[in-house]
């Protein structure tokens, strides 16, 4: 506990939230405040409650963080797909994002498990 820096799952998540924030500030997305806020405020859930978690005292309130990065998880990929569906995401940046959110989703699967016991 207390190293959330070198957990793989805290740095693919850093990554896809600095890549949220790429694809929101162009375009159509960028001139949509309000989703493109939620969305970029979802994405920097995911790493910011992993470091939260990891840094708490007792893998049970842990657990408690890590639960809640998942659910940010799929808020931005909810956001994702209603974006892609109206036009403001192009194909391959949405495929991005799908992939990245169910790899992190996973690794926080793990994750919750392993601290659990």
């Amino acid at each position: 506990m207390g190293k959330f820096q070198e957990l793989r799952v805290w740095q693919k998540s850093k990554d896809l939230a600095v890549y949220i924030y790429q694809v929101t500030g162009k375009g159509q997305f960028a001139k949509d405040y309000s989703l493109k806020d939620q969305i970029r405020r979802a994405a920097v859930s995911i790493p910011s409650n992993i470091a939260e978690g990891d840094e708490l005292d007792t893998n049970k309130q842990a657990v408690k963080f890590f639960y809640i990065s998942k659910g940010s998880c799929a808020e931005v990929l909810t956001q994702a797909i209603i974006a892609l569906e109206i036009g403001y995401l192009e194909k391959k940046d949405f495929l991005h994002i799908e992939q990245e959110c169910q790899a992190i989703s996973g690794m926080l699967t793990r994750l919750i498990q392993v601290r659990s016991k």
